[in-house]
């Protein structure tokens, strides 16, 4: 068949060429295990798979890698089979095919792919994780000024807030490790939609190539493209909850609140301006987040109403953005964690902003209902008389406004000293005596700093493991090719 010059431009060459970057080692890696199952159920002779064996060795992925598209091949697929039929001939190049399709030899590549997209996501996560983990045990007694709404709200620390954070990429993680197993299934042996009718092990082909299993629904290997929205939705959550965190970042490195410096390395100064220290790695890590959750509702949108059928939107054209998207998102994980590792809290400044504003005056009406049974609608009324005259009359003392406000509302006068009101009010007693599961008291955080070091060694291990498991499936296919 001889193809248009505009659809050879347009698409084969392209196609091509994302085909061999993305695809050649596991596209071989899928022929070599579907030779030794062939083999094993005597679907080829052994003397054929012998031939099948060398001419598959003799392929050199670098040349491949190297030569000129000349459009006489119509894909990757059709390429290799070439090479292939040079070696052992056509009639027994032939035999390769048998009891399989381009449709599931491309779902195995694409999950193989994303597989290895889906390892490398994970691991900058979990260096993120490394990171803000050592940040937030370095300051348990940081204290900060919280914002809802973006307003000042309540005291806390850096640690408590880098946490949060911390937790979000514990389940960003949960959520990318439960869709790699969604993904971990072989469709090899679906053929092209209905199977075959030849006895062919499916169980075998999954284990060499490392798979946890063969996918179910022969017609659903091929049409189902939700392993794929997993993996770029759990990316797209992690996206979103990253970019978030980076504005705050940006926000704090900003000379109004001065609370972040940056690391010089991550710093620019200005070709005009002698004065300026931008910190353009955080504006990068930004700008990449967006750029990457683009490309994420790009994917999705262009599997969106399509046939459930095998269908090229899946296919050729949408694994490049697949593969652009796991590359961005994997940057960004890069960036943040590198820089946040070298940044310097301004402690002083934190100090004098948490004792501004009010903040504090939570814990006020938690005193007045710990010490007095008040109802806490009471003690809230009261705190606020406090915060309206600290307004309007700085000048006089706390003493005698919680009295006069406490009086007119209860009946009673609470009698405070200003020194013990001083100690209600400050942040760091505010901080210190919140000793909830999960807040921001010192040794809460210490407690839940120890168990974030715990959970990130949990899924390295889950990483190692899976890794391990993938470079045992391929030693094995290695060894299991060789005795054909």
């Amino acid at each position: 068949m001889k193809f248009a010059p505009e659809y050879v431009s347009c698409v084969l060459e392209e196609n091509f060429e994302d085909a061999r970057r993305l695809f050649l080692s596991p596209l071989l890696a899928i022929h070599y295990a579907h030779l030794v199952m062939l083999a094993d159920r005597r679907i080829v002779t052994a003397e054929d798979a012998r031939a099948l064996r060398q001419a598959l060795d003799s392929i050199s992925e670098d040349q491949i890698q190297a030569i000129e598209f000349d459009g006489t091949s119509e894909d990757l697929f059709f390429y290799v089979n070439r090479e292939i039929e040079k070696v052992c001939g056509e009639d027994v190049a032939g035999r390769l095919h048998t009891a399989r399709s381009r449709n599931d030899i491309d779902m195995t590549m694409y999950r193989m792919r994303q597989r290895g997209y889906v390892l490398s996501g994970i691991e900058s996560l979990l260096a993120l994780r490394d990171s803000l983990i050592g940040v937030a045990d370095r300051h348990r007694q940081t204290i900060l000024a919280l914002h809802t709404h973006t307003q000042p709200a309540q005291p806390s620390t850096v640690a408590h807030y880098l946490l949060a954070v911390v937790e979000q990429l514990e389940r960003d993680t949960t959520r990318l490790e439960a869709a790699f197993e969604t993904t971990n299934r072989c469709p090899l042996g679906a053929c092209a939609i209905t199977g075959t009718g030849f006895d062919i092990d499916r169980t075998l082909t999954s284990a060499l190539l490392g798979f946890s299993g063969p996918t179910g629904n022969t017609y659903g290997s091929i049409a189902s493209a939700d392993y794929l929205l997993e993996n770029v939705t759990a990316t797209a959550v992690m996206l979103a909850g990253l970019g978030r965190v980076v504005q705050d970042m940006l926000l704090w490195c900003t000379d109004e609140f001065g609370y972040l410096r940056l690391g010089d390395g991550f710093v620019q100064g200005s070709s005009i301006m002698p004065q300026k220290r931008n910190p353009v790695a955080l504006e990068h890590a930004r700008a990449i987040c967006s750029k990457a959750l683009g490309e994420a509702t790009a994917v999705v949108m262009s599997v969106h109403n399509t046939p459930f059928g095998d269908i090229v939107d899946t296919e050729d054209d949408l694994q490049p953005l697949v593969d652009r998207l796991f590359h961005d998102a994997t940057r960004a994980l890069t960036l943040v964690g590198a820089a946040m590792a070298t940044a310097q809290f301004d402690e002083p400044r934190l100090d004098a902003r948490a004792a501004a504003g009010g903040i504090t005056l939570t814990e006020l009406a938690d005193t007045l209902v710990r010490e007095h049974n008040l109802p806490f609608d009471t003690a809230h009324a009261i705190a606020r008389k406090v915060a309206e005259a600290r307004r309007a009359h700085p000048q006089v003392g706390l003493a005698t406004v919680v009295a006069s406000a406490s009086l007119e509302l209860t009946g009673r006068r609470l009698d405070y000293t200003n020194d013990r009101l001083a100690e209600i009010l400050s942040p760091r007693h505010f901080v210190e005596i919140r000793k909830t599961l999960g807040g921001p008291a010192p040794v809460e955080t210490a407690r839940a700093v120890e168990a974030s070091r715990a959970a990130l060694a949990a899924d390295r291990k889950w990483v190692a493991d899976t890794r391990n498991h993938l470079t045992a499936a391929a030693t094995r296919l290695r060894e299991r090719s060789e005795q054909r």
